[in-house]
């Protein structure tokens, strides 16, 4: 694989990109390499240690960490345009990416200065898997916690220099929250329970459960996980925007956590747009048939595209406006954000429904690409926070200035 992928990747990548333009061009320049692997990153339930280095050297995993420790800095919209470019050569591939690749964004929002300085300093990049909602079990004792249990589905987690794990602490009292806790590789046990076509889709998402046996956490690195920070109080700023002075790092996370399970999602509508191509059948009813379906599936591919951009355009205006005017971004504005995108992904969905079910029987053979993609997508819609019917609930209350009864708001 070194040889014939790293050949390929080298020629249009001899200089160490700086750019978002350059950036999206080298993803835009894999995707074909990346489909030619897919059985063999499937296989291995993620992408491989070539590659993994590949991104290394190329500093993908740089996207988001603050110019201060060495990264790019980059706003929302520059790291999934080069994110979404990626999924449209393998699209759980993307997804294993995108999650370990983003959360250097909570870390530098929300941990100390010296927790940062910890992290992030060095030449080794700063890798991570979340498991948002809270599992395992959680002690209090002098000067941190004990964490314990397996949990699963730790998308990312194959290359990750530490884990982020909510939990709730056996000694809490009643009005306190959830904690994310930091933890390094040396301190949990990755399982081998992904892979070689273990699960319906999502097979190189390296999506591996893991396991922690009474592990110390230091306090300084747990914090308090509340409702994705969309109620919290900023007005003296977050530790992100007081040490880094870009209000992009105010936190706020119900937005681009669920960016990062869509991107994939809108990468693989448009990887199905090009592999349903292939199934074109002569004749005049053929024709119709096909033609009406890549039409409505392009459609629809191009308007989760569009969600997905312009819920970006309003997020960074909302952090300007904080940084101008000190006004915090409400729960309602967290929430449709969310929301706007889950409708992306609801038409990024329809769109590989659409190709899938016109292309004929042999799309569901073994081994199609388009059943792949909609396997994908199956994964995507079983996720909890993909359920946008629920979530247009809490929507609805919020309109109604009612308790949402969600995540303790």
């Amino acid at each position: 694989m070194q040889s014939t992928m790293y050949a390929a990747l080298r020629e249009n990548s001899g200089v160490m990109p700086t750019s978002l333009l350059h950036f999206h061009q080298m993803a835009l320049n894999m995707r074909n390499l990346l489909r030619e692997k897919q059985d063999e990153h499937n296989k291995l339930g993620t992408y491989s240690q070539e590659l993994h280095e590949f991104f290394l050297k190329r500093g993908f995993y740089r996207l988001l960490q603050p110019k201060r420790y060495g990264g790019f800095e980059f706003s929302f919209s520059e790291y999934y345009r080069i994110m979404l470019a990626i999924s449209e050569g393998h699209p759980s591939l993307g997804w294993n990416l995108t999650l370990g690749a983003s959360h250097v964004f909570l870390i530098a929002s929300h941990y100390s200065e010296s927790v940062q300085d910890e992290l992030f300093n060095g030449n080794e990049q700063f890798i991570a898997a979340h498991k948002a909602f809270p599992a395992g079990t959680c002690r209090k004792i002098n000067q941190g916690y004990i964490v314990d249990g397996i949990f699963p589905y730790c998308s990312g987690i194959t290359y990750a220099t530490h884990v982020i794990l909510t939990v709730i602490c056996d000694s809490q009292q009643p009005n306190q929250h959830p904690m994310s806790c930091i933890i390094p590789r040396r301190d949990f046990e990755i399982l081998n329970d992904w892979g070689e076509y273990r699960t319906l889709g999502m097979w190189a998402s390296g999506s591996n459960s893991i396991r922690l046996n009474s592990v110390f956490v230091p306090e300084r690195m747990a914090r308090p996980f509340r409702a994705f920070y969309a109620d919290q109080d900023v007005d003296n700023g977050t530790e992100g925007t007081r040490i880094h002075h870009n209000s992009m790092y105010l936190g706020y996370l119900m937005a681009p956590y669920h960016a990062n399970l869509l991107v994939p999602i809108i990468g693989a509508s448009k990887a199905a747009l090009e592999e349903f191509r292939k199934y074109e059948k002569s004749g005049d009813v053929n024709e119709m048939v096909f033609v009406r379906a890549l039409g409505l599936a392009t459609l629809l591919s191009d308007s989760a595209e569009a969600i997905l951009f312009n819920v970006f355009d309003k997020y960074a205006s909302l952090c300007q406006r904080w940084e101008q005017h000190r006004l915090p971004m409400t729960v309602d504005e967290n929430l449709r954000l969310w929301g706007q995108l889950q409708q992306a992904g609801r038409l990024a969905s329809e769109s590989i429904d659409m190709l899938f079910r016109s292309a004929g029987s042999s799309a569901a053979l073994k081994g199609s690409r388009l059943l792949q993609y909609f396997n994908d997508v199956q994964m995507y819609r079983g996720h909890v926070g993909s359920q946008w019917e629920q979530l247009s609930l809490y929507v609805g209350r919020s309109v109604l200035n009612r308790k949402i009864s969600f995540l303790d708001l």
